[in-house]
């Protein structure tokens, strides 16, 4: 299952917004409201937990400055990735896209996609606000 949030613009030089993206700790600032559990557990992997959803590990697999970060699951059940791509549109401006790959069996899926897709777009656009 590949999923992609909305292409968002950001204020900032991509190598700002990979530099933000690559500190782990400030994915807490993009979380939605309904977070109930954040924590760092070392320098690049963290675990966060959704009201009503299972904990989540996740750990940084590949950094390619200032262009792409991909994050990894990191232990549990589920085998996915969540990767930054970041776009430089001008020296003070460029585009951030969020994409969620991942394998699935068809039923697992169908009940994930909506909740995962509205997750991805909650992140992307809360990017701006957070650097």
């Amino acid at each position: 299952m590949n999923l992609e949030s909305p292409k968002i613009n950001v204020g900032k030089s991509s190598q700002e917004v990979f530099d933000f993206l690559s500190d782990i700790k400030n994915f807490e600032s993009l979380m939605p409201e309904n977070i109930s559990k954040f924590e760092v557990l070392s320098d690049d992997t963290f675990l966060f937990a959704l009201k009503g959803m299972p904990e989540i590990i996740l750990k940084k697999k590949e950094v390619i400055p200032p262009y792409k970060i991909v994050l990894g699951a990191a232990g549990g059940k589920l085998d996915f990735s969540l990767i930054g791509n970041i776009q430089e549109v001008n020296e003070s401006s460029s585009e951030v896209q969020l994409e969620f790959n991942g394998d699935f069996n068809p039923m697992m899926a169908m009940m994930i996609k909506g909740p995962i897709s509205k997750f991805i777009e909650t992140l992307a656009s809360s990017i701006p606000k957070s650097i």
